[in-house]
């Protein structure tokens, strides 16, 4: 009998250290989805003073755009957290479709290779970071369900594995997603 309850034991024991394995697992997937999407997010910002340089040189009296980005680029930069972030980017990408609207009343700029090529490879930073921002938000969604189900919902927070927050829309790109473009011709 003392052998069976010992073995029961160490099962329990067993058993709970795999869940704990599997919580450290979930958390270091999750930071090193975030760790993806601050690379991404450094590509963007360094980015962004070359793409302001070259619409600074067609369209100077436009600065009060050109502040804003840059404004808006600096709040990103500093931002820490995916709460944060995702607030500072939201903003940024506000101005920045300000900053793109401006290569349509100016030709010359929109012809411009080198703003074409910037505009490209933010481009493709964004599709990137979309990428990267799906796969962190699955992260922190399986983390967060395995923290809160059975058995681990029963010592995960008295062991340091608290909830954590996702990458989201903000409130002005959350409503351009609620519209459907009009097209006219």
């Amino acid at each position: 009998m003392e052998w069976v309850l010992l073995g029961l034991v160490v099962l329990l024991l067993l058993w709970l250290v795999v869940i704990y394995n599997r919580l450290v697992s979930l958390r270091q997937m999750v930071s090193q989805a975030w760790a993806d999407i601050e690379v991404q997010l450094k590509q963007r910002h360094d980015l962004i003073p070359n793409l302001v340089e070259t619409v600074k040189g067609y369209a100077a009296h436009e600065s009060s755009t050109l502040e804003a980005v840059i404004q808006a680029r600096n709040a990103a930069v500093q931002a820490k957290g995916p709460e944060q972030a995702s607030a500072a980017e939201g903003q940024l990408g506000a101005v920045l479709g300000r900053l793109f609207a401006l290569s349509e009343a100016y030709p010359d700029l929109k012809a411009n290779t080198n703003f074409l090529a910037l505009q490209s490879e933010l481009s493709n930073v964004e599709n990137t970071l979309a990428a990267a921002r799906r796969f962190f938000n699955n992260s922190v969604a399986e983390y967060n369900a395995s923290i809160q189900s059975i058995p681990a919902v029963f010592f995960a927070g008295s062991l340091g594995f608290g909830p954590r927050g996702f990458f989201e829309l903000d409130e002005g790109e959350r409503a351009a997603t609620k519209n459907a473009p009009q097209v006219k011709f």
